[in-house]
């Protein structure tokens, strides 16, 4: 933002330097953007109407002061400046609003004072794997999904740790992430999808190189995926679940047991229900029968407990982490909880002390943004699941992802599809009779991309120019590669406006490639074909590619996440736990 830099002051209080510039007599208190403190001054008319901090009344000019912290903004209609409300109550009713669970909900309360905590905050790269996936293309709307990795670190680095968490010859051991779940959120903000992936879970951790120490860590097949965090940090975690579900991962925050703890007390404790009295010594959760609000350590005994529900394995124990995350996004939202300012300044401290986060998300402004994002999510549309699983032929205390469930949750992910089913089906004219309105072949221009190298497969050389050569065969002779480096697992067909709609179609039909891999995209500015990961050989598209008809349910009916995966609805209020024979009292 420009600054007139003039510190000189008149007779009246105003810099001498200012009355030149036009600064007006108004003098007005204004917060100004969120990452701006308080500030007060003399204002003056600014060309350059500024959208983010427009406040969506038509006829308000954006004014600067020269305050010596920065700029500060107020607006002229020819009536005295507002007062905007104070802070704590502007940060008060955000949290009202805000789609949050332990994490994310806790994270955003630093903007009370954020100066201070944005030192609190620890910050990793995203990604220490060596290949990565490309970035989300934008929907036609310019939309594009987020896709958030929350992580809970078993870390005793602290001695706050080692009395939470207990096993004091764990002290200096590198953590373990424990509790791992992959955050959707859908393009439109409509809905927002959950998985857990039990910590037992063997994959494939990917080569990283950890960036402390300069340290590579050889790909593995035989190591849980908990032990990812053990291989440079969260961006190797980060790197073996883009391995794993072909999800480009845009950010992560990771937390230890200490926040855990300092967050429920924050947040006056959060109700959780189990169907018999249960006392598991290991975690020390001793609960009876029925609903029991857990506050404190009760909070971290009741989300790391392993032994005390269902079957005693970590299954039961994320189905207890979406109960309990369930109930406190509830909560959030009907405003019952973080009234007092003096909750929120311990929540934001707690938090940020707690978190690591990845480089782009290492500003509680940040941090504030994405909460704002997700906060639009309607509670009742927040489904949280656990992978569909098969018990691993190596090793019988690990699981591995079931080859068909889990393959369907990916590719709805990755195609963007709800979990509920309750995605809105567009009123769309056939397939059929589009690619009848097509342009001829030979008058559509076709670009065509490699992205068959991906986390877990080198790039097949010449891809894209083997692709282009068949469909020059087909008559689209304007067919050509583009060399751009492109990852990713679908492979799809791009275009940039209503009316090549039936040109991508046509494409589409020629290979092979199924009507749902077809998407309009701000990204592009003619027909794109991206050759991925699904598509590694052969001149026409492989049909049982793609895992499943990604959202195309049975009979034109929006798909939903299989009974498998055990989805648990936000608007879910009955949910209880069923408790492990072996601990009950």
């Amino acid at each position: 933002m420009r600054r007139s830099g003039v510190r000189g002051s008149g007779a009246d209080g105003r810099p001498d330097r200012a009355r030149e510039l036009g600064w007006d007599d108004t003098l007005y208190e204004d917060a100004g953007p969120p990452d701006m403190p308080r500030q007060r001054g003399y204002a003056r008319h600014a060309d350059d109407h500024d959208p983010r901090y427009h406040d969506g009344h038509d006829g308000y000019d954006r004014h600067r002061s020269d305050g010596p912290e920065g700029a500060a903004y107020g607006y002229d209609d020819g009536r005295p400046p507002r007062r905007r409300p104070g802070r704590a109550l502007r940060v008060a009713r955000w949290f009202f609003g805000i789609v949050a669970f332990l994490i994310l909900g806790a994270a955003a309360a630093g903007y009370l004072f954020y100066r201070d905590l944005n030192n609190n905050l620890e910050k990793d790269p995203l990604n220490l794997g060596k290949n990565k996936l490309d970035e989300k293309q934008p929907n036609a709307d310019g939309q594009t999904p987020l896709d958030i990795l929350l992580l809970g670190s078993d870390s005793r680095n602290s001695e706050e740790n080692v009395r939470l968490g207990g096993s004091h010859d764990d002290v200096g051991r590198k953590p373990l992430a424990d509790v791992q779940m992959l955050l959707h959120v859908s393009a439109d903000r409509s809905n927002m999808s959950v998985v857990s992936v039990p910590r037992d879970t063997r994959v494939t951790i990917p080569e990283c190189t950890d960036p402390d120490d300069g340290e590579v860590y050889p790909e593995t097949t035989t190591e849980t995926i908990n032990t990812s965090l053990q291989h440079g940090g969260p961006g190797c975690t980060v790197a073996a679940w883009e391995t794993l579900t072909g999800v480009s991962i845009d950010h992560f925050m990771m937390i230890d047991f200490a926040g855990v703890v300092s967050m429920a007390d924050a947040v006056g404790g959060v109700p959780v229900c189990v169907r018999d009295n249960v006392d598991d010594p290991d975690s020390g959760l001793r609960l009876e029968k029925g609903e029991t609000t857990v506050k404190g350590e009760q909070a971290l005994q009741w989300l790391r407990t392993r032994h005390g529900f269902e079957d005693g394995s970590d299954i039961g124990r994320t189905h207890a982490q979406h109960q309990y995350m369930n109930s406190m996004a509830r909560q959030l939202k009907e405003g019952t909880k973080l009234t007092d300012p003096g909750k929120l300044r311990a929540l934001a401290v707690a938090a940020t002390n707690a978190l690591t986060v990845d480089e782009e998300l290492g500003s509680v402004k940040e941090l504030y943004d994405l909460a704002n994002e997700i906060k639009r999510v309607p509670a009742e549309r927040i489904t949280m699941t656990t992978m569909p699983w098969a018990q691993d032929p190596q090793n019988s205390a690990h699981v591995i992802p079931n080859e068909q469930d889990a393959a369907q949750i990916w590719s709805m992910l990755r195609n963007d599809v709800a979990f509920d089913g309750k995605d809105k089906p567009g009123k769309k004219k056939p397939a059929e009779d589009l690619v009848a309105e097509a342009e001829p072949k030979a008058d559509i221009p076709v670009v065509v991309q490699n992205g068959t190298g991906t986390a877990t497969y080198a790039p097949v050389t010449g891809r894209a120019g083997a692709i282009a050569q068949v469909l020059v065969g087909e008559g689209f002779t304007q067919a050509a590669t583009d060399a751009t480096p492109k990852a990713q697992a679908d492979t799809t067909v791009t275009y940039a406006t209503p009316e090549q709609h039936a040109n991508a179609l046509a494409v589409a039909k020629a290979i092979g490639l199924p009507d749902r891999a077809v998407k309009q995209s701000v990204g592009v500015d003619r027909v794109t074909l991206v050759i991925g990961a699904d598509w590694r050989e052969g001149d026409a598209y492989p049909e049982t590619a793609g895992g499943d008809d990604g959202g195309k349910g049975g009979k034109g009916e929006p798909e939903k996440a299989p009974e498998s995966a055990n989805p648990l609805a936000g608007s879910n209020k009955k949910a209880c736990m069923d408790v492990n024979p072996a601990y009950t009292w």
